[in-house]
């Protein structure tokens, strides 16, 4: 006879285990399967910490540390020569945290009872599930399921990745020996952190972007600034730029694109970072009828439900960015709903987060898009240039900007570009989620000396009132 669970979540990524986790602390029987293993072992923790976010941070720490010191050293009066990276090391250091964090993942699911199934999951029925392993086939059954499956890296048509010279994002993670020439497809978040990885590494990046519009998702003054100071940075950047063939020749690729300025490009290694879409074929069996959206998206409900009330979907799997702890939250929601207890996200206040050096981070409204809905705003600025604390660590490139709705005084989105941009903008969305108004806001003592002042004088600013600023008249 086949176990039987409260709840089965397929996919232990951020949606997953967290879902799972809470699901257990609610007191609900839970399992989660996992097809994904690393030496032998189940590797828990999905594409966020295995190939994704938490592996590319520790590349993009090392090898920062690794340009201060070859580069900025001499600004703080220490002297070094013959600066050098053993980038085995940092693949090393990489691979620790990963394990070190997965094994923290499985540590929580022993801790909270959460029993794990190595295979592929296939929802047979609405109750059923087929797991698929290499030792053998097994069936379980739930009263709830849970699809969490997450996404994989789009090719491009007629590109499959070969992960030597055409890269996927997760093959970017692993090169290993810096290349001389990388050509990066995709401007996003991903293009740009995968980018400043090689550049700090002494490789030449170009990045090709298909849009002509350099980050449209961010505010505008934050875009146009970042751009600026990537491509001082040493990122070849090209907007409204496609790839219209690729040819491998004597061990290189060579792109042709569709900006005949820029010519042909010659290059040793091809990273695309055009997005990801999710892993939602071959989940289930097609007889259940849940319902897909374009590009293979499960459509569900604001409590990610799916047309099957007892199965939900999660993630990358369904509508929204794809990002962690959006996929998070959602996994509580729905652990939260399946316990019978009432549960919501705000999907206005998602913070973004792109981690350059200088970090981008923003959440709520552009000034751009408020003004597309009507909505009459104030701004304040405030640049990290006239901030102590950034000062001191070298760190005076950017600014924070604030959004305000001129007819109650909220702040509806806070944008930066500069030092500890996620974490300036996260106190933003503090105050956003806890309906402060910028008065108040402004009211606020802010410790000195701190990069969280300039987020105090911008809000001073949208009233003309920052301490360390020429105020302007604003809007």
């Amino acid at each position: 006879m086949a176990d039987h669970y409260d709840v089965a979540v397929i996919g232990s990524g951020p949606a997953g285990y967290v879902s799972a986790i809470r699901c257990s602390q609610l007191g609900l029987k839970t399992v989660c399967i996992e097809k994904i293993t690393q030496e032998k072992e189940v590797a828990l923790g999905g594409t966020c910490l295995n190939v994704g976010c938490i592996p590319s941070k520790a590349l993009l720490e090392s090898s920062l540390v690794f340009l201060n010191a070859n580069e900025n050293l001499k600004d703080h009066g220490i002297k070094a020569s013959q600066v050098s990276f053993d980038l085995n090391q940092m693949h090393e250091r990489k691979e620790d945290i990963v394990s070190t964090m997965s094994k923290g993942v499985a540590g929580l699911f022993k801790l909270n009872k959460i029993d794990v199934i190595q295979g592929q999951a296939h929802v047979s029925d609405e109750h059923t599930l087929k797991i698929i392993s290499e030792s053998d086939d097994s069936n379980i059954t739930a009263e709830n399921i849970i699809l969490a499956s997450g996404s994989k890296p789009i090719e491009l048509p007629g590109l499959p990745f070969d992960e030597k010279f055409l890269l996927s994002s997760n093959g970017a993670l692993r090169i290993e020996e810096v290349p001389n020439r990388v050509a990066v497809i995709g401007a996003g978040a991903i293009g740009l952190e995968l980018g400043s990885v090689w550049s700090r590494l002494g490789a030449e990046v170009t990045i090709c972007e298909a849009l002509t519009e350099f980050l449209p998702n961010a505010d505008d003054a934050v875009s146009k600034e970042a751009l600026k100071v990537f491509s001082k940075q040493g990122l070849n950047i090209h907007l409204g730029t496609e790839v219209e063939s690729l040819e491998l020749v004597k061990n290189h690729v060579r792109i042709a694109l569709s900006n005949k300025e820029i010519g042909d490009l010659e290059v040793d290694k091809v990273i695309f970072a055009v997005g990801r879409k999710p892993v939602s074929d071959s989940l289930f069996d097609p007889n259940l009828g849940i319902e897909l959206e374009d590009q293979g998206f499960v459509k569900v409900n604001e409590f990610c439900q799916t047309n099957v009330p007892n199965i939900y979907a999660i993630g990358d799997l369904v509508r929204g960015p794809m990002l962690a702890h959006k996929a998070s939250e959602e996994g509580i929601m729905v652990a939260e709903k399946i316990a019978g207890n009432n549960s919501n996200i705000n999907y206005k206040n998602i913070p973004f987060v792109i981690y350059t050096h200088p970090e981008i981070a923003w959440a709520g409204y552009s000034e751009k898009s408020a003004l597309k809905k009507d909505i009459q705003v104030q701004v304040g600025t405030f640049p990290f240039r006239a901030n102590a604390r950034a000062l001191t660590s070298n760190e005076g490139s950017g600014f924070v900007k604030v959004v305000v709705n001129q007819e109650n005084d909220s702040i509806i989105g806070v944008h930066v570009l500069g030092p500890s941009a996620a974490d300036v903008v996260q106190q933003g969305l503090i105050a956003m989620e806890s309906n402060l108004t910028s008065e108040q806001l402004g009211s606020i003592m802010f410790s000195h000396p701190t990069v969280s002042e300039a987020l105090h004088e911008a809000v001073l600013s949208s009233k003309g009132k920052a301490i360390h600023l020429n105020n302007r008249k604003r809007k």
